[in-house]
């Protein structure tokens, strides 16, 4: 989730420009007038292209990227209000399912803000590049809502219960040197090297034996795959449960009219 208000779509992209040199496949979000903000049609082209790059043979990384200045605003607020995850067929869960479950090497290179879902793809990247100036937040009990993406597994997995805590209950955005340290970050790079950087390090692995890098990321990822999904059902239902309670429809409407919320009046 996010804090962004939406517009009208990405230019012919659809919002993600996609390209390919030799084995790579990069995926970029391409919305710079809105900040990169995820739309329901984005969602659904960023399934489609992770579920045919995994079944392409040609393909062997993907890299995901926004533009120098923003990774992601997250999701586009009015666009996401006005097509909400009703089923789990909806392009954003079709999104989340596939990455989660994608089996070749994912690479992200985040420049900017990284926000909401755009924190919490990362957790399910193999390699996460960042620029100094990569900023990330994961603003969603601010609200009125909870973490998704499996998130509330996988982070205090990561980076400890403590701080895991911090981050998800206040929201509060946190910069690429702590990203780092708390393991969601492999390394911290010049803003202007980040995409660079990660391409080469992408091609590297386009070079590798596939059949290995296939296996070593299976075990690595099968003892928590079942927890994960049992996490994201969750998540899933418990978001959707909260969309229509009091805290989050005060939280959008506050946002949307550009004033602080207010959760004091009548339960939430």
């Amino acid at each position: 989730m996010n804090q962004t208000a939406a517009g009208g779509a990405g230019a012919e992209s659809g919002g993600i420009a996609r390209s390919t040199r030799g084995a790579v496949l990069r995926l970029g979000f391409d919305r710079p007038e809105r900040r990169n903000a995820i739309t329901t049609q984005m969602y659904r082209l960023l399934a489609e292209a992770l579920g045919a790059a995994a079944s392409s043979p040609e393909i062997r990384v993907v890299v995901l990227h926004g533009h120098p200045d923003v990774f992601t605003a997250g999701n586009d607020l009015n666009d996401f209000l006005k097509n909400p995850p009703a089923a789990e067929d909806s392009p954003v869960l079709r999104f989340l399912a596939a990455i989660s479950r994608f089996e070749k090497p994912l690479i992200a290179a985040v420049n900017g803000p990284a926000v909401g879902v755009g924190t919490t793809m990362l957790l399910h990247c193999d390699l996460v590049y960042a620029g100094a100036d990569a900023q990330f937040s994961l603003p969603f009990a601010s609200l009125g809502l909870c973490p998704e993406a499996g998130s509330s597994l996988l982070l205090p997995v990561l980076a400890g219960y403590a701080r895991a805590a911090e981050k998800l209950l206040f929201g509060e955005p946190f910069g690429a040197d702590e990203a780092r340290e708390m393991g969601l970050v492999n390394r911290v790079v010049p803003a202007a090297q980040v995409l660079d950087y990660a391409l080469e390090r992408a091609q590297l692995l386009a070079c590798q034996p596939l059949s290995s890098l296939l296996h070593t990321k299976r075990l690595m990822r099968t003892p928590l795959a079942l927890q994960v999904a049992a996490a994201m059902a969750d998540e899933s239902a418990t978001f959707r449960r909260l969309l229509t309670e009091p805290a989050a429809r005060e939280a959008f409407a506050a946002f949307l009219q550009k004033r602080k919320p207010d959760f004091s009046k009548g339960p939430s």
